[in-house]
């Protein structure tokens, strides 16, 4: 059913407005040119080396910085689960077993040995993937191992930070992390940190709360602001404390007002563990002043952003000076290693107007720097295709982009799943609620599989238990293409191109691609391949990674596929045909991108441009001709796509 949304009409007016200005031979200005002379070289890339990065040395390695965020493609990876290149590291300096050092390969809840050093070692991997940048799971000092006795678990994964300003010694020196960030400039690739600013590790205790379980919970209830008021100690008929304190509501969010607040005890009786209380760096992090204290989250309603998250010491992010503090810790980061963008973990459990101080203040950090194109995006963690709460953020919070879990969502449902086309259709009409509507969205990073929810692989499975592994390959590499060839920023995770499946989410999802020891690992089948995770899996020829390969390819080449307007073509409200037009900024030339997501062949008229005369298959089998002026026959096997550029020769 074909639709005329209003991208349509700007599409059409962008290639209107492209072809008056080269009609009238008019000046592109320095900004058009610059990106035009980026693009030519990314395509003389391609035809000089292997994947799409750049040589060192050449000239492409100097202009990684001129890209916009929407013109990457970026891999992320757990530097423990991706590759030791220094075993010496693996306890992190620390000595006994594993509930000191957090080292034990066998257990998927421990460090394994992965490191910073391993991360240069593979960058070719990495670069020959079509990897146009590199995110890295937090590489902040953790505290090795949390939780109750019987349940510990390590900091592998990088989010329970004690020392914000150095590397954790499992993963190396502050030297080897400039080091790596030194080599992926060097490939003209960029590097994306992942920072908290929501939590810190779990330190802080509350006298009145016992360990009752062995999941990392304690007996800590939320207690609320109206329950347990600033000014009473123990709730509204407790003794007064905090005297003249106005709360935290937006309009007291002033210095003025927090040096009121010098008593925490206002919900919980808090203390530091003996031994503990210069456990956080900088040393301010230690002031348990700087922390809401009021138990653990719910994650609905005022919880939500106060409430601590699974026991981790919930930031008093409301506070200026904690503000200022997150500020200048990743602002320094930024000074002193260059580093390209920031994932921002639990984004939508922080108080807005953090954000409307914080991101202003780094993105000027970074210009201050020569880092022109900053990329910042945040975490909404949902489990549905829910739009408008990814896009609250951009708007309230003033995030640039947040992570497309609404993609991600909507893909699973249509590919790994038995629902329709016609949830990326709505899912793209929402596009006009972010906060700049398109233009904001063709930035959104999108993925299918993550570290929290789990992998595509698997929810193929899970929906689809009796598929053939052909079947699972096929769906996951539609997958991919999907996130590829659609609109906004394509995040690759590491292990999906070796055909990883798991378990499940969590460290189910967080396999090694070094040899493993662990079981649950080892035993659950590969995708694509007879190998296993008890060997290494850095195979250039396995099928998926040779899709994404291709698909990098063809992204990095053809504008339209990074930055073109995007028109929703036709779409079935069941299992079948899913066709974008993506109009190209400069030349207004069309690329039809056409998804079978059934499981039998079809053959569909699709409308393009009526302009369009002649086309050229990028990918698959594509007419010469259209049928008729406006209207394209697609030809589509069972879970395939095709790629059909306007103009002999692709």
């Amino acid at each position: 059913m074909p639709i005329h949304p209003i991208t349509g009409f700007i599409a059409r007016m962008r290639i209107f407005g492209a072809s008056m200005r080269r009609l009238a031979g008019a000046d592109f200005g320095r900004a058009s040119v610059r990106n035009w002379l980026v693009s030519l070289t990314a395509s003389l890339m391609l035809c000089a080396a292997p994947g799409i990065g750049a040589p060192q040395g050449t000239a492409a390695a100097q202009n990684y910085r001129q890209r916009l965020p929407q013109d990457e493609i970026v891999y992320f990876l757990l530097p423990d689960r991706f590759e030791n290149g220094d075993r010496s590291n693996d306890r992190g300096g620390l000595k006994g077993g594993r509930l000191t050092t957090g080292y034990d390969p066998a257990s998927k809840g421990f460090y394994h040995g992965g490191d910073l050093k391993g991360v240069i070692k593979r960058l070719d991997y990495i670069q020959s993937l079509g990897a146009t940048a590199v995110w890295l799971a937090p590489v902040f000092k953790n505290k090795p191992v949390q939780g109750p006795k019987g349940g510990e678990s390590a900091g592998y994964h990088g989010y329970w930070i004690t020392d914000f300003t150095r590397v954790d010694p499992h993963f190396g020196t502050d030297a080897d992390f400039k080091a790596l960030v030194d080599a992926v400039h060097a490939r003209g690739m960029k590097f994306y940190m992942d920072i908290v600013v929501n939590h810190t590790a779990d330190v802080i205790q509350y006298r009145e709360c016992t360990i009752t379980n062995i999941v990392n919970e304690h007996s800590c209830a939320y207690r609320s602001r109206a329950d347990y008021p600033y000014t009473r100690e123990g709730g509204v008929d407790g003794k007064p404390i905090n005297p003249g304190f106005l709360g935290d509501e937006p309009q007291y969010q002033t210095p003025e007002n927090f040096t009121k607040l010098t008593n925490p005890d206002y919900a919980y009786h808090v203390y530091i563990p003996k031994g503990e209380e210069h456990e956080k760096v900088p040393d301010w992090l230690n002031n348990p002043i700087y922390y809401h204290n009021r138990g653990n989250s719910t994650f609905e309603n005022e919880s939500s952003t106060m409430g601590d998250f699974g026991g981790l010491d919930d930031l008093y992010t409301e506070n200026p000076r904690v503000v200022q503090g997150m500020i200048d810790i990743y602002g320094a980061w930024i000074d002193k290693y260059g580093v390209d963008g920031f994932r921002i973990d639990t984004e939508q459990h922080v108080n807005p107007k953090f954000w409307q101080k914080f991101v202003p203040a780094i993105l000027a950090r970074a210009k201050a720097d020569g880092i022109p194109n900053f990329h910042i995006f945040g975490e909404v963690g949902m489990d549905d295709p829910d739009v408008a709460k990814n896009a609250r953020h951009t708007r309230e919070d003033k995030m640039p982009y947040c992570l497309d879990y609404p993609f991600a969502e909507a893909v699973r449902q249509v590919v790994a799943g038995t629902r329709g086309p016609d949830v990326l259709a709505r899912l793209f009409a929402d596009d006009v609620l972010y906060e700049g509507g398109y233009h904001t969205a063709e930035g959104l990073p999108t993925f299918v599989s993550n570290h929290d929810q789990g992998r595509f692989a698997y929810f193929v499975r899970t929906a689809f238990p009796k598929a053939s592994d052909d079947e699972v390959l096929k769906r996951v590499i539609l997958a991919h293409a999907m996130m590829f060839t659609l609109r906004g920023v394509p995040v690759v995770y590491y292990g999906d191109e070796q055909g990883f499946a798991g378990l499940g989410g969590d460290q189910d999802a967080r396999q090694d691609m070094f040899p493993s020891k662990v079981v649950s690992y080892n035993t659950d089948p590969l995708v694509g391949t007879k190998a296993t995770t008890a060997e290494s899996n850095f195979n250039r020829s396995h099928p998926i990674y040779r899709a994404i390969a291709e698909l990098a390819r063809l992204r990095t080449t053809h504008e339209a596929l990074r930055r073109g307007v995007q028109i929703v073509r036709n779409y079935s409200d069941k299992p079948g045909l899913f066709a974008v037009s993506r109009i190209d900024p400069e030349t207004g030339r069309e690329i039809l991108v056409a998804f079978n997501t059934s499981a039998s062949p079809l053959t569909a008229q699709v409308e393009i441009n009526p302009a369009s005369q002649h086309f050229a298959a990028l990918h698959g089998v594509c007419a010469a001709t259209p049928k008729v002026p406006g209207s394209y026959q697609v030809v589509l096997a069972p879970l395939d796509y095709v790629v059909c550029a306007e103009g002999a020769g692709g």
